[in-house]
């Protein structure tokens, strides 16, 4: 081997780097294990313990000393699924941009677009295209984006922005740039309220061009609060208000003709009850069932007072919002009140007259105008801060600019006079609303004050500093994990990570003897080197990649197995050791077919990487870097270490005296008996399609149909069916519960309210989970029910969501990611072996083991006793299963090519026979260790990716199946007539 010092030096220095780089993460392990035992299971008392040692200096390398907020940060990133804490992808509204851009234009042919857009939006598919797509359809060119009353407005005209002369082409490039700065915006204003926020190491990104932002905290803790920091538009308004005396009677005549809908709909409930008793019951909390049968006024829970006109129940305000809609409730509003806005006002809870806590929120009447436009925008506050009111109660103070003050004192001025209040509304929701009672305000400082805590105040204060979004941001995917289920995940990582390392490591020890101790020397070596790529880089690392990692103790044995096969079939045929070896390691021997078989592993790595998110993408990152380094170590480390053997003189036979002559001279005819292979496969193809499309169609995981997803374990054993059965019956649409590893723990799933976003829906959800299992948890109150940071704990253990929207893309990056990946690989391998019909046989053995795979799963997800859905992590394993099976079938192509060009006589068929035989050895040796490890897996690696491995674990014995009764006979039957006359009309010549 040529430049052998050079490799040995780059080999040393680069397991130095390595260990320089992990030094950091087993240093900052070991200090967050004594903070464990420091806090016992408090959680926030270890975090305040890490939090005050962030300065002090814990590691010497010699050259320099390292504090341990230093160490933390070059640490190997754990993701969500190890660490614990929340993962949400936001939408920034690219709707209200638009509405925005065009000064809220009333166009109907503009608000036609918008809203089909919103109608028809599809996966993969931007809103500003679809807006675009709707506009020339619904306009037929009668209008144009450049109209007066759309885009070509006071606030986009001048240099560089739209002026009337335009077509809307180039109209569409302004509002493309004017979309992605709004973006650009809302990525840097979320970033500035995460930095305040103070979480350690947050990942934040722009997802392409689709308005969306990623946001990773890990270790965070306080669900609410950080969804509340992030959905929040900031949008600060000044309002003033009505007094209940002046809205008063409005109320009163709005629940009187309320009444009458209401008594007609209980007197309907009436009719029908005796004939439908088994499917209605009534509903205790219905307006129309409460004593006195008044709508509107018996929801209300408190007196209200000056511009407070009620109290009222959280749960009861969507109801209360849908009477003031109705076009017969909106008549009766008196010519004074005809541009009133009712708004709600801040949580809080009061004590009722049984001496109980219960929350409300109060109601507010604002002076609105016929733009609905607040006397006053948040714009004008230069500084926020946390502070104390009068009464040492936590507020927040804020100061205006100079044009602020101005409109302020004037403001402040007029409710003075008119004795009115100022409600302070952020995101629609009414803060404080104080009365003035000293004249005019001047100076330009305010305050809001009302029902706070000290944290709410730092956050608010943080939230208007960072600025408002230029539109609002749903969160339409999140994951919440609790640190005790990440720790389960690592535990179960490690187990099988070590367990399925010393299994591969026997395994090569066994079959090959002192090439096998070579083997697992480089093996050893390229994990050093792959966890050091990824501390040296900040990748992170997750569940699925602990996976990846334990797959390339699989591929990294390959190569080595590929060479020690083609070692023993040289010696056999009479060559010397050191011949041998370096005819192996040749492009003749077995390089060529090493490079094949990795380029289709790196190929549909790289698709996946491309197309999976979040977990996914680090199993697809350490598949790749696994790639890279196992070629590395078994190429180079492994050869230093045969070399040495061979100049020391010592026998290496890359055997042992029990295996020396398995699969020696195997003569078996696979083509002969291809009609039964075509027979049993095409029965199982049909057998699979059925069930797909027929039958039982496929378990559809939240990635695929959108949903939400708990896992929750209960303080004993429970009944999943009874489980699924209440809440079904709590959430009035069916929800799904089944066992997830032990009787006391399920994984729960449910569609309600998924297509409708906001902090109040999935709180909604959660309150009704919690009431409806309340009584399997006796000792447990709603917040430790919900807190997954609660240590080790029943309740909730993971919580996650994936709304409509995202799920469609999910779905359709899923769907092109397979496809590409074939095709990618087929182009691949025509240009590698210049036939097509090398690449049609590889293709159509990828695509049976696909529709293998997914027949197992169509068939068994009903009654398997762990979870077999199509998500992101099945889609995961399919890809993994086409670059194994794609590699299987090169390794064969690779070696009848080979014979094709003189090394083997013989009819083509023969041909294909003896390259089937020969590599047979490597095929099955590698297939076992791949099994190996996804048995390891599936048994040690934790219920969350069981599904995932069995999918793997399947595709590789159908891949292996398929490259050998699949591939090879496709070819030999695409292969014409006059090809196979000419190769064999050669070799006969030859």
């Amino acid at each position: 081997m040529q430049n052998k010092g050079l490799i040995k030096f780059f080999a040393i220095l680069f397991a130095l780097v390595s260990i320089y780089q992990l030094s950091f993460t087993f240093v900052a392990n070991n200090v967050k294990s004594d903070a464990k035992v420091f806090a016992g299971d408090n959680p926030d008392k270890e975090l305040k313990y890490l939090d005050s040692i962030g300065k002090e200096k814990i590691l010497n390398l010699g050259f320099t000393d390292f504090t341990y907020d230093e160490v933390k940060n070059k640490q190997i990133n754990k993701g969500l699924d190890l660490e614990g804490g929340i993962n949400v992808i936001l939408q920034i509204s690219i709707k209200d941009v638009l509405k925005g851009l065009s000064n809220h234009s009333k166009n109907p042919v503009f608000n036609k677009s918008l809203a089909d857009a919103s109608a028809n939006l599809e996966g993969n598919k931007t809103y500003l295209n679809k807006f675009f797509d709707a506009f020339e359809a619904n306009s037929k060119g009668t209008v144009k984006l450049a109209s007066p009353d759309i885009f070509a407005n006071r606030s986009l005209q001048g240099e560089g922005g739209v002026d009337f002369q335009m077509s809307d082409a180039d109209v569409q490039k302004v509002i493309k740039r004017k979309v992605d700065e709004s973006i650009e915006s809302a990525y840097k204003v979320i970033r500035e309220r995460i930095d305040k926020f103070g979480v350690t190491q947050p990942n934040i990104q722009k997802l392409g061009e689709t308005g969306r932002i990623l946001v990773e905290l890990p270790g965070a803790k306080d669900v609410d609060r950080i969804k509340k920091l992030l959905g929040g538009k900031a949008q600060l308004e000044f309002w003033e208000t009505y007094k209940i005396e002046e809205v008063g009677n409005y109320l009163m005549a709005a629940n009187e003709a309320l009444k009458k809908t209401e008594v007609a709909k209980t007197e309907t409930k009436a009719v029908v009850k005796d004939s439908l008793s088994a499917l209605l019951t009534d509903t205790k909390d219905s307006a129309t069932s409460k004593k006195g049968n008044n709508p509107l006024l018996d929801k209300m829970v408190g007196q209200g007072g000056g511009p407070v006109l009620g109290l009222f129940s959280p749960k009861d305000t969507a109801t209360i919002n849908g009477y003031f809609k109705r076009a017969d409730i909106k008549i009766l509003l008196p010519a004074e009140l005809r541009y009133v806005k009712f708004v709600w006002g801040k949580p809080s809870k009061i004590t009722d007259d049984k001496q109980k806590e219960i929350e409300v929120v109060e109601l507010y009447a604002l002076r609105g105008n016929r733009d609905n436009t607040p006397d006053m925008l948040g714009s004008v506050v230069t500084d926020a801060k946390d502070t104390f009111d009068q009464l040492g109660k936590p507020s927040v103070s804020m100061q205006m600019s100079g044009q602020g003050a101005k409109v302020w004192e004037e403001l402040t001025g007029r409710a003075y006079t008119q004795k009115t209040n100022i409600a302070i509304v952020l995101d629609n929701v009414v803060y404080s609303a104080p009365g003035v009672s000293s004249g005019p305000i001047s100076g330009g400082r305010s305050e809001i004050s009302g029902a706070f805590d000290v944290t709410e105040t730092v956050d608010l204060a943080n939230v208007l500093n960072a600025g408002k979004l230029p539109a609002s941001a749903d969160i339409v995917q999140s994951t919440v994990v609790g640190p005790s289920l990440g720790q389960a995940s690592i535990d179960a990582g490690m187990t099988s990570s070590i367990v399925g390392f010393l299994l591969v490591c026997l395994w090569m020890i066994f079959y090959y003897g002192k090439a096998g101790w070579y083997a697992n020397l480089a093996l050893l070596l390229n994990l050093l080197f792959l966890f050091g790529i990824m501390a040296s880089f900040g990748f992170v690392l997750t569940l699925p990649g602990i996976a990846g990692i334990v797959l390339t103790l699989g591929t990294a044995v390959d190569a080595n197995i590929i060479i020690f096969e083609r070692a023993k079939e040289e010696l056999r045929d009479g060559k010397s050791l050191s011949e041998a070896v370096a005819s192996s390691y040749g492009w003749q021997g077995a390089m060529r077919s090493i490079i094949d078989a990795n380029v289709t592993h790196v190929l549909t790595g790289a698709i996946l990487f491309i197309f999976g998110t979040g977990p996914i993408k680090g199993f697809a990152l350490t598949l790749l870097i696994g790639i890279a380094t196992s070629l590395f170590t078994s190429i180079f480390i492994a050869r230093i270490f045969i070399d040495k053997n061979i100049l020391g003189k010592a026998d290496l036979s890359f055997c042992t005296n029990i295996t020396k002559n398995w699969f020696t001279n195997f003569n078996y005819d696979f083509i002969k008996i291809k009609k039964y292979t075509y027979g049993l496969s095409g029965i199982i193809v049909v057998v699979s399609l059925i069930s797909i499309f027929f039958v039982n169609g496929l378990d559809q995981g939240v990635d695929f149909v959108g949903g939400r997803t708990f896992q929750v374990k209960f303080e004993k054993p429970v009944d999943a069916a009874v489980i699924s059965e209440e809440l079904s019956a709590a959430f009035g649409t069916p929800v799904e519960a089944k066992v997830l590893g032990d009787n006391d723990q399920l994984k729960i799933t449910t569609k309600y309210k998924i297509k409708e976003d906001g902090i109040e829906v999935d709180k909604e959800v959660n309150e009704k989970l919690y009431n409806a299992l309340a009584k399997y948890y006796p000792n447990t109150s709603y917040d430790k029910f919900t807190n997954t940071f609660d240590g080790k704990k029943v309740g909730v253990l993971q919580a996650s969501k994936v709304g409509a929207s995202i799920s469609e893309d999910i779905k359709t990056n899923s769907y092109w990611a397979v496809i590409g990946a074939m095709a990618v690989i087929f182009l691949y391998l025509m240009i590698s072996f210049r036939k097509w019909q090398y690449s049609l046989g590889a293709v159509a053995a990828v695509a049976h083991d696909v529709i293998f795979v997914l027949g197992i799963y169509s068939l068994c997800y009903k009654f398997m006793p762990f979870h077999m859905e199509m998500d992101q992590h099945f889609i995961a394993a399919i890809l993994t299963v086409i670059g194994y099976s794609m590699n299987d079938t090169v390794i064969v192509f690779d070696r009848i090519r080979e014979f094709i060009q003189g090394k083997r006589k013989g009819s083509f068929e023969q041909i294909v026979n003896a390259s089937i035989n020969t590599t047979l050895s490597r095929t099955l040796n590698t297939s076992f260790t791949m099994i190996i490890v996804l048995l390891t897996m599936f048994l040690f690696g934790g219920e969350s990716i069981r599904g995932f491995i069995f999918a793997m674990l399947v595709g590789i014995v159908v891949g292996t199946y398929s490259s050998l009764f699949i591939a090879t006979p496709v070819l030999v039957d695409t292969i014409s007539r006059e090809e196979k006359t000419a190769i064999e009309k050669a070799h006969e010549e030859a």
